[in-house]
Order: C-alpha cells, then sequence, then structure tokens
C-alpha cells in the first residue's frame, strides 16, 4: 500500500513538474503562408531571430504557401495550441480569404494574437521596357487598351491583390490580373518581362527599384517613402482613394495558455528596441509595432469589419 501510495504521489509531483515547465523548452516553428524570399519572410526571419535570441530556443521558419495564404493559416489553425507552433499572420490569411471564400478555419476565433508586428505600404512599379514613365501614362495607357496590361500579385485576396484592385477602381482603369504564391515569383515575372507591372510591398521591389530592373510610379501611403522621396504617392499622383498596407501578426492557435500569448507579446516588444532588427525592418519599408494581445485582437476585428465593406464595393465578398 504505502508503495502505491508514493507511486502516486511521484506521478502527481511529476505532472505538477509538466505543467510548470518553463516556455520554451524546445524549437518554435514559425510558419510564413507566402512564398521565400518576399517581404513577408523577410518579417518572418528577422522576428524569427529576434525572438530565438530572446527566448534561448532556435526558431525556425518554414513556408507554407498557396490558397491567398490560407494554406499556412490553416495549419497553425489546427497545430497543438502549446506556442510551438506560430503563424507570421496577415490580413490575406486571417481576414480576406476567409470573406471570400470557405476556408477550413475561422481567421479570427481559431487563433489567439500575440501582437501585430509590422505595417508596409504597397508600391506601384512597372518594367521600364514598356514605356511608361509616370502613372498619368500607364492609366493613359490601360484606358486606350482596356485588360491588356497586366499586372502581378501576391496571390488572390491578399492586399497586394486588393490594393491593385482599389487603384485600378479609383483610376477607372482595367488591369489583368496575375495572381503568384508570394511577393517573390510576381517581382521575377515582372522584371523578366512576363507581365507588365506590380503593386507589391516596397521591400519586395525596392531591390530591382535600385538596380533599374523596376520603374517605381507610386506609392500607397498617405507620404512618400524615404527610401524612395522622388517617387510621388498615388494621391500626389491624381490617383485618390487608394492608399494600402499589408500588416504583419504574430499569431498562434486559439486556446495556447494566455502566459505563453503574453510572453510572445512582450517579447515582441523586446526584439523592437533591438537597433540592428529596426535597421532591418527600416531598410526594407517596413514600419515595425508591438500591438499587446488585447490591440491585437482588435486591430484584427476592426480590419475584417473595413474589409468586409471593400470587398462588397468590390463585388468579391463570398467568391
Amino acid at each position: 500500500m504505502l508503495r502505491k501510495i508514493l507511486l502516486t504521489l511521484a506521478t502527481a509531483l511529476a505532472a505538477v513538474h509538466v505543467h510548470a515547465a518553463p516556455y520554451p523548452e524546445r524549437p518554435i516553428t514559425l510558419v510564413n503562408p507566402y512564398a521565400a524570399g518576399g517581404p513577408a519572410d523577410v518579417v518572418a526571419r528577422g522576428l524569427a531571430r529576434g525572438l530565438e535570441q530572446r527566448l534561448g530556443q532556435p526558431v525556425v521558419v518554414e513556408s507554407k504557401v498557396g490558397g491567398g495564404a490560407s494554406i499556412g493559416t490553416g495549419f497553425v489553425a489546427r497545430a497543438k495550441p502549446d506556442g510551438y507552433t506560430l503563424l507570421l499572420g496577415t490580413s490575406a490569411g486571417h481576414v480576406v480569404t476567409p470573406l471570400m471564400r470557405k476556408t477550413s478555419y475561422d481567421g479570427v476565433k481559431d487563433f489567439a494574437f500575440c501582437s501585430v508586428v509590422a505595417v508596409q505600404p504597397i508600391m506601384l512599379a512597372v518594367n521600364p521596357t514598356r514605356g511608361i514613365t509616370t502613372l498619368a501614362q500607364l492609366i493613359e495607357r490601360a484606358k486606350a487598351e482596356p485588360g491588356k496590361l497586366s499586372y502581378g500579385s501576391a496571390g488572390v485576396g491578399g492586399a497586394t491583390h486588393l490594393g491593385a484592385e482599389l487603384f485600378q477602381q479609383a483610376a477607372h482603369i482595367q488591369l489583368n490580373h496575375i495572381p503568384y504564391a508570394g511577393a517573390a515569383p510576381a517581382i521575377n515575372d515582372a522584371v523578366g518581362g512576363q507581365i507588365d507591372l506590380v503593386m507589391l510591398n516596397l521591400s519586395a521591389s525596392l531591390a530591382f527599384i535600385r538596380q533599374g530592373r523596376l520603374l517605381p510610379l507610386g506609392y500607397a501611403a498617405a507620404q512618400r517613402s524615404p527610401l524612395l522621396p522622388d517617387v510621388p504617392t498615388l494621391d500626389e499622383a491624381g490617383v485618390h482613394g487608394a492608399q494600402f498596407a499589408t500588416w504583419y501578426s504574430l499569431a498562434a492557435p486559439a486556446g495556447t495558455p494566455p502566459a505563453i500569448v503574453q510572453r510572445l507579446s512582450d517579447t515582441v516588444r523586446d526584439v523592437n528596441k533591438d537597433p540592428d532588427y529596426r535597421r532591418l525592418m527600416r531598410d526594407q519599408a517596413i514600419e515595425p509595432m508591438a500591438l499587446s494581445p488585447q490591440d491585437a485582437q482588435a486591430y484584427v476585428e476592426k480590419d475584417r469589419a473595413e474589409m468586409r465593406t471593400l470587398l462588397d464595393r468590390l463585388g468579391l465578398a463570398g467568391q
């Protein structure tokens, strides 16, 4: 009997020890729902380095692309809620794709948002061999040949797609949409001449713009980018009401212990204080953020409400 009591006590103590084990005890996977090499990948890898330096465990970035970011987003939604499988979330995976079509997950209810970590406006750029040097020339060409000029996005339903759709509506033109599984392949085809232009996050196109392989025409933000101060905003170039940006979140599956969610949120805030991390983000025209779990939840819910209105207006909701 004594032996049985001791065994039971030992088992209970082991359970308490496991429950109280510090987080993290092993490597963490950070899922990027876009192709490697694009702006989401830059954010994911920069954030992963900062997290692992502070958490004391490797943070491995794993790309799971496709489906308007729904494949990678859905993968994390189904993962064990223990803090070891995280998502670099975007409006596409959390908000837009679920509003446009049925997905296997709810982009808000199936996640615990640790933080919104960054936001980045979009740049419209054209292949320089097309003979278009200003936004006015692009609009004139598009009106003369509706649907002939092609543009690449980082996927159906993403910020780059919706930003381009909003731009077309504001400019009263029609372009031919070519969706890709991320910004990197879209850029490659724009530089190679397979498509005419791209409307992507500036970090995706900045190197090619500086090399003269892409020509920037307009920035979809309230102010010009300090990295390209000679490029006008869309408003300055005469196209109003087409400001658009991508946001990135750090999200865990719903049911992840609140203490882990808060630990990750606090760590993001610490990462944002790192001069090297801030320099990396600045060089890619990415604005770092560090929202609390509560503020991140509210941010995503607000974006969903606004996106539902926008998609209805563009005729894209529920397709």
